[in-house]
C-alpha cells in the first residue's frame, strides 16, 4: 500500500490539477495519478497547441494584407518542422509549470495509470495501491473516429495531427465541429489543399445559424473545399497517398485524412462499473450539481462528465469540488452564460442563446444584427466580413445571446459574458458609450428596428 489519502485524483488535466492543488491547500492529503503528461488535453494536445498553430497560420493573411498598407514581403516561407518544435518546447514548459505548482502545493504525483480496485482503493500501474477517502475521476475525453468504414485506421485524429513528421500538402478533414473547422482553416492558411467533409448542410451544429453560414463562407474564401453531406466510404493506401472513396461517388487522393468527428468520455477500463458508478449512454460519468456521483466518495469533473466540455469549465468544477469537500464551502458551478470561441480565421465568439434556441424558449425574440466590412479590409482588399448579433427577449428587453464573427471575436465573447450573466438589457447596451473605431462598438450602436419573431402558440 503506497499510502492513505484524503483525496486521490485520476487525471492530470486542467480540472484534475486544479482540484488537487486547491484540496491540498485546504489541508487535505492529496495525490494525483497521470499516465502521460501533466496538463491534459488542453495543454498537451488541444487548446494551447491548436491556438499556437492558429497564430502561425494567420501570418499568411498578415503578409498578404500588408501590401495594401505599403509593406512588401518577398520569399516568405513556412517551415512545418520549426513550428512543431516550437510548439513542443512551449507545451513542455507548461507541463513543467503544472508539476511545479502541484509540488509547491504539496500534492504527491504518481506517473502511472490508475484504476479503481474497490471502494476507496486505487490500483496503480506499477502494482502499488492508494487508499482514498474521496476519489475524483478527471480523465477527460479522447478522440473517436465516429466512422466505421474500411481503412479508417489509416486516418489520424486530433491528437496525432500536431506532430506529423511531414506537412500534409493535401488534407481531408472529416467532421463539422469546432475541432474540424479550426484545423481546416489553419492548414489551408499554412498552404495545404484542404477539403472538409461533414454530414450536415453547414458546419458547427448547435451554433447560431447566421454564424454557421459566416464560418462556411470564410472557409470557402480561404480555399477550403466544403463537401456538405459527404463522408468517406472507404480509405485505402495508394502509393504515398491515401485514396478516399466518398459517399457522393467520387474518389480523391490525399496525403492525410484527419478524422475529427468528436470526442468521447475517457472512462473505459477505469473500474467504474465494478463500483456501481452510474454512467451516461456515451460512457460519461453521471454527476449532480456538486460533481458527486451516485457512489459516496467518488466524484467527476471536466470532459469525462460531458456537461460543457471546455477547459475553463473543468477548472471551475475542480475548484468548486475541492472547496465543497475540504474548504467548508459547498459550491455548485453555474453552467449558464459560458462563453466559447471557434478559432477559425476570422474567429467566432459566442455567449448565451442562439437565435434558434431563444425562439424555441421565449414568446417574443428580437434580433439585432450588424454585417459589415472590417476596417482592415478596406485597404487590404480582403473579402472578409464581420458579423455581430444580439438576441433579445422582446418582452423584458434582456439580452439572451451575443454572437460575433470577426477579428477578436473570442476576446469580445469573454467580456460580453459579464453583462449577460448580470442580466443586462438591450437598453443597457444602448446606453453604453461606443469606443471608436473598433469592431466591438457595433454591440452598443445597433439602433435600427429589430427583426421580431413571435413563437407560435
Amino acid at each position: 500500500m503506497a499510502g492513505d489519502y484524503d483525496f486521490v485524483v485520476l487525471g492530470g488535466g486542467s480540472g484534475g490539477v486544479r482540484a488537487a492543488r486547491i484540496a491540498s491547500q485546504h489541508g487535505a492529503r492529496t495525490a494525483i495519478v497521470e499516465e502521460f503528461r501533466l496538463g491534459g488535453t488542453c495543454v498537451i494536445r488541444g487548446c494551447v497547441p491548436k491556438k499556437l498553430y492558429v497564430y502561425a497560420s494567420r501570418f499568411a493573411d498578415d503578409f498578404r494584407d500588408s501590401a495594401g498598407f505599403g509593406w512588401s514581403f518577398e520569399n516568405a516561407r513556412f517551415d512545418w518542422p520549426s513550428l512543431v518544435a516550437a510548439k513542443e518546447k512551449e507545451i513542455s514548459r507548461l507541463s513543467a509549470a503544472y508539476r511545479a505548482n502541484l509540488e509547491k502545493a504539496g500534492v504527491d504525483i504518481f506517473e502511472t495509470r490508475g484504476t479503481f480496485a474497490g471502494r476507496g482503493e486505487i490500483a496503480l500501474g506499477d502494482g502499488r495501491r492508494l487508499r482514498a477517502r474521496h476519489a475524483l475521476v478527471a480523465t477527460g475525453g479522447r478522440p473517436h473516429a465516429g466512422l466505421d468504414v474500411p481503412g479508417i485506421d489509416l486516418a489520424i485524429d486530433s491528437n496525432r495531427v500536431f506532430d506529423l513528421p511531414k506537412f500534409p500538402a493535401r488534407l481531408l478533414v472529416v467532421g463539422g465541429g469546432y475541432i474540424a473547422v479550426e484545423f481546416a482553416s489553419l492548414f489551408a492558411r499554412l498552404g495545404a489543399e484542404v477539403a472538409l467533409a461533414f454530414r450536415a448542410d453547414l458546419p458547427l451544429r448547435g451554433f447560431d445559424a447566421d454564424l454557421r453560414k459566416a464560418v462556411a463562407d470564410a472557409l470557402a474564401r480561404a480555399g477550403v473545399a466544403l463537401r456538405a453531406g459527404v463522408l468517406p466510404k472507404a480509405i485505402r493506401r495508394d502509393g504515398d497517398a491515401l485514396a478516399v472513396a466518398l459517399s457522393d461517388g467520387s474518389e480523391k487522393r490525399f496525403d492525410q485524412v484527419l478524422c475529427a468527428m468528436g470526442r468521447a468520455p475517457n472512462t473505459a477500463g477505469l473500474g467504474l462499473e465494478g463500483l456501481g458508478v452510474a454512467l451516461k449512454a456515451n460512457g460519461a460519468v453521471a454527476v449532480d450539481r456538486y460533481s458527486a456521483t451516485n457512489v459516496a466518495g467518488v466524484h467527476g469533473v471536466g470532459d469525462v462528465t460531458d456537461r460543457i466540455n471546455l477547459t475553463p469549465v473543468a477548472i471551475r468544477e475542480g475548484h468548486a469540488l475541492a472547496d465543497t469537500l475540504f474548504g467548508g464551502k459547498p459550491t455548485a458551478v453555474d453552467h449558464d452564460h459560458v462563453p466559447s470561441a471557434v478559432f477559425t480565421t476570422p474567429e467566432l465568439g459566442t455567449v448565451g442563446l442562439s437565435e434558434e434556441a431563444a425562439r424555441a424558449r421565449f414568446c417574443v425574440v428580437d434580433i439585432h444584427k450588424a454585417d459589415f466590412r472590417p476596417m482592415r479590409a478596406t485597404l487590404s482588399g480582403s473579402g472578409d466580413r464581420t458579423l455581430m448579433k444580439l438576441v433579445v427577449d422582446g418582452e423584458t428587453d434582456r439580452v439572451l445571446g451575443a454572437h460575433a464573427f470577426g477579428d477578436g471575436a473570442g476576446e469580445m465573447a469573454q467580456l460580453l459574458a459579464i453583462p449577460l450573466r448580470m442580466g443586462a438589457t438591450k437598453a443597457d447596451f444602448d446606453a453604453t458609450m461606443a469606443l471608436h473605431p473598433t469592431a466591438a462598438e457595433e454591440f452598443v450602436t445597433m439602433r435600427g428596428p429589430p427583426a421580431r419573431h413571435l413563437r407560435a402558440s
